[in-house]
């Protein structure tokens, strides 16, 4: 790796959380900038997904417009693969001003930022159409606002295809054939929730651990979209692919707010359209590679099959009543599913 590393990232931590109170008025620059000269800045992004992963692509695409735009006087070093961490991790070093800018999976953020929640409930969303006219209007607005609150940026929010489960053993067709079943989930309480909620354990972890816990049998499967289940190789380790569409929570691109800060204001306002005029940049990239990733799993050997969703949703709705209890995500539900 050229640049930064892990260790000297994660060593700054704590002196880049120290220096962010002091700041200065607009022109401190974060721990994990670099400036080549007098004149260029280079922010730092990472993202855990592999290097032709559509939302890496969109970020080398926003880089690649910023040295367009200012003449190669502002810059991206991206850090594509984990190679900076999991994605818990650079939430924090975002926060802190260690690195500018992350792209990370909603239901990683349902903690720090509720309205996230939202997103994430099962079944909320009826398709991947149904979510970008959500995101792209008033609603997607509000949620990416509400990152302000904890020193952070809302850039942009990615969608991310159908989220289903797979595993090692059988179809799953209803949620009476994951009883029993260890179950990779995403660090997150409603996924945590959902999961025991169809039968099945959750276990909480990195995606980076779930192929080898797949091989040696520590865990049963995992739930996630297509074109990730393909990208980190899982579908060489589970056999079966079942259609739940059980979520469509999309991911969310944030930026450290002491970076954003230490900008001009016209690098600001250029930073933030161009992350906005990201989005169907990624999404051509993600329609595109999602059906190669398809064709590719199945043809290995992989066998798909769809799944009972009156009947899954039927078990999710104990959680749906639950997340109903708390008024600003109800708010937010409704206007979800109005636009359905």
């Amino acid at each position: 790796m050229t640049g930064l590393s892990r260790r000297r990232l994660l060593l700054g931590g704590a002196s880049a959380a120290c220096a962010l109170p002091l700041a200065f008025g607009g022109h401190a620059v974060a721990a994990a900038d670099t400036v080549d000269d007098a004149s260029q800045r280079v922010l730092t992004a990472t993202d855990v997904h592999v290097s032709d992963y559509p939302t890496v692509e969109a970020v080398r695409w926003i880089g690649k417009t910023l040295e367009e735009e200012t003449g190669g006087r502002l810059k991206i070093r991206l850090y594509h693969s984990g190679q900076l961490g999991r994605e818990a991790e650079a939430i924090d070093m975002a926060r802190y001003g260690v690195i500018d800018i992350t792209r990370v999976f909603s239901g990683a953020l349902n903690n720090a930022f509720p309205l996230t929640q939202a997103l994430c409930l099962p079944y909320v969303f009826d398709s991947i159409e149904h979510l970008r006219r959500v995101v792209d209007g008033d609603v997607g607005d509000e949620v990416l606002r509400g990152f302000e609150t904890r020193d952070l940026v809302g850039l942009a929010i990615y969608d991310s295809g159908a989220r289903c489960f797979y595993n090692t053993k059988h179809p799953i067709v209803a949620p009476k054939d994951l009883h029993g079943m260890k179950m990779r989930v995403a660090a997150s309480d409603i996924f945590i929730k959902l999961v025991r909620l169809l039968g099945a354990n959750p276990t909480p972890m990195s995606l980076g651990e779930t192929f080898s816990a797949m091989e040696t049998r520590m865990i049963d499967g995992a739930e996630n979209n297509m074109r990730s289940f393909h990208s980190s190789r899982h579908f060489e380790a589970a056999g079966f692919w079942s259609e739940t569409r059980h979520s469509y929570a999309p991911d969310i691109l944030v930026m450290s707010r002491a970076s954003l800060l230490s900008l001009t204001p016209a690098d600001r306002e250029l930073l933030m359209r161009t992350a906005r005029e990201s989005v169907p940049v990624m999404r051509a990239k993600w329609d595109e590679s999602e059906g190669v990733a398809r064709k590719a799993v199945l043809e290995s050997g992989v066998k798909s099959n769809e799944a009972d969703l009156a009947a899954f949703r039927a078990a999710a709705q104990p959680l749906l009543d639950e997340y109903h209890g708390k008024p600003e995500i109800e708010a937010l539900y409704r206007r979800i599913r109005d636009l359905a």
